[in-house]
């Protein structure tokens, strides 16, 4: 037995999966015994920021060498990604909106709308800088009126008054020429900005059989100028243009549908109803939304490449198997989980050291993991897990990385188990503060390693953390700056884990769960000034004074 890492021991109560020493494989024992944390973690460093900076070839020996050498390249890296960042808030958004005689409040709304998502943005988000513009369309029939333009411009109060300008006109059937008014948005306009959003708003489907079983259609073979939603969706694909939609009726189900065939998943927002303050509400929305997530998604994805890494991500989504599997038919299979040991102080928590195998706790686990993955992020596959010794049982979450590296895959998802350790700490002690001012609580799940080789003897390494049922997950805010679903509580919280580790780290990326007084969070982000902590998503203390301290905004909740 290594006497490196701790274990529960002498426990005979079985509904807690915690095992005597004796059950804990040999070959965790030999690989914890065999893992050098520092030189693999530095290796990975080496290997996933030499793409970004193949330009520089240094030669380690030692690892001292090989920790300037990594430190290097994270620092170059880093000041390449922050610059990319930086590109990614410039925004071009563009409203594509049908323009016949059924569209009228949507009219109005686009044109009310803008002012107040242009307000929103600068508020919460300063750093994003949007250009707007316009696409009306209507129908062939309709000749010379069929399309409306209005380029790009950061003169926002043109825009409103272009808009007044802009009617519904009535034509002879119910499709419309959409694949012509989202090719004229694609081609005509002067798309430059990094970001660049199309927001397409209508409540009929174009032409054509494939389209819709309306009868009144006049063109029931397609469109007449011999455009296809493929040459129409790949042209925006090849302009780096993001996608999204406002849904007001059904007949657009089966144009979305061959949509995502195409480009993959996308945004679709309900922009259903007459009455016109609530319809400007969820016009705010759309735009407002359209806006911080594309510029999440250029950031994070995207940021200085073309928009195939984008839509291979967004077509990853339709890959996955949302619905629950039948456990009955599922292999049971026999692990190992790890976690490491609360810091006692913030000196143990910024001490890399800390976290080592001295502090490792591990207990045997038996589960079952679907097949197939219910959703997937940028770095992470999420499958429906169960702890089937537990009594009752307990569902989870078993996450695995898209791409594990060359190195030792434990020592990666250790790193990641360290991450949610500090932000936990980090958590509690914000906690004491905020249940004096009567704020929300702000708590990040249990996440544990779970090691395994039951099935094909082949050890495969995933994180695991308890599943919240019946929650909306959301994602407020971005390691890249960006905040997405605003709520004061969590921004406060974002601010006192600068302040409380005396400016060395930020803890960002927070997604979760809102509850009525607690925040449920998981998988969060670290930037932190020691560019060899924390992975590739720390961009360190230049990131921290650009992402953080150049786009927050303080108000009376963050003086925690």
């Amino acid at each position: 037995m290594s006497k490196l890492f701790c274990l529960k021991k002498n426990s005979n109560n079985a509904s807690t999966s915690t095992s005597s020493t004796s059950t804990i494989p040999s070959s965790l024992v030999s690989d914890l015994d065999k893992l050098n944390f520092t030189e693999e973690r530095l290796k990975r460093y080496v290997d996933e920021t030499n793409t970004l900076s193949s330009d520089t070839t240094l030669v380690s020996n030692t690892q001292k060498e090989l920790k300037n050498k990594a430190k290097i390249l994270r620092e170059k890296a880093i000041s390449k990604t922050l610059n990319n960042i930086k590109r990614s808030m410039e925004v071009d958004l563009c409203f594509v909106l049908d323009c016949t005689g059924s569209m009228q409040p949507h009219i109005a709304a686009a044109k009310d709308c803008i002012l107040q998502v242009l307000n929103y943005v600068k508020h919460v988000n300063p750093s994003i800088k949007p250009r707007v513009g316009f696409c009306g369309y209507r129908d062939h029939y309709n000749g010379l009126n069929r399309l409306q333009i209005f380029d790009f411009n950061d003169q926002y109060d043109q825009f409103t008054q272009y808009m007044q300008n802009v009617l519904p006109i009535g034509n002879d059937d119910l499709p419309e020429d959409v694949l012509g008014g989202l090719n004229a948005a694609i081609t005509q306009m002067d798309w430059k900005s990094d970001t660049r959003v199309l927001l397409h708003i209508g409540d009929y489907p174009p032409h054509g059989r494939r389209f819709t079983s309306l009868e009144d259609d006049k063109y029931p073979d397609g469109d007449p100028n011999g455009l296809t939603a493929e040459n129409v969706l790949e042209n925006m694909q090849s302009k780096n243009i993001l996608y999204f939609f406002g849904k007001i009726t059904s007949e657009t189900d089966k144009m979305l549908e061959i949509f995502r065939d195409i480009i993959g998943e996308f945004h679709v927002f309900d922009l259903v109803g007459g009455d016109p303050i609530k319809l400007l509400e969820k016009f705010i929305k759309a735009a407002s939304t359209s806006i911080t997530y594309a510029v999440s998604l250029t950031s994070t994805i995207g940021s200085g490449n073309s928009s195939k890494e984008i839509y291979s991500f967004q077509r990853k989504k339709l890959d996955m198997n949302p619905n629950e599997p039948d456990w009955s038919t599922l292999p049971f299979q026999i692990g190992v989980t790890m976690w490491y040991h609360i810091p006692k102080s913030l000196d143990g928590l910024k001490n890399p050291k800390y976290f080592n195998k001295s502090n490792l706790t591990s207990k045997s686990f038996y589960f079952k993991i679907a097949s197939q993955p219910f959703s997937a992020g940028v770095e992470k596959y999420a499958y429906f897990g169960r702890d089937i010794k537990s009594i009752p049982t307990k569902d989870a979450v078993i996450k695995e990385y898209l791409h594990d590296g060359k190195g030792n895959p434990l020592e990666k998802y250790l790193e990641a188990v360290e991450i949610s350790t500090v932000a936990y700490f980090l958590s509690r002690e914000f906690n004491f503060i905020a249940r004096k001012k009567n704020l929300p609580k702000v708590n990040f799940l249990d996440v544990r390693l779970l090691r395994s080789g039951t099935i094909d003897l082949h050890t495969r390494y995933y994180t695991i953390e308890p599943r919240l049922k019946d929650a909306e997950y959301k994602r407020f805010n971005t390691n890249t700056g960006v905040i997405t679903e605003l709520r004061p509580t969590l921004e406060a919280f974002v601010h006192f884990t600068y302040e409380y580790t005396k400016e060395y780290l930020v803890v960002c990326d927070l997604q979760g769960i809102e509850l009525n007084n607690e925040f449920l969070l998981t998988d969060p982000a670290i930037h932190c000034i020691d560019p060899l902590r924390f992975g590739r998503t720390n961009f360190g203390k230049n990131g921290i004074k650009q992402l953080f301290l150049g786009n927050h905004r303080c108000n009376d909740e963050f003086y925690v």
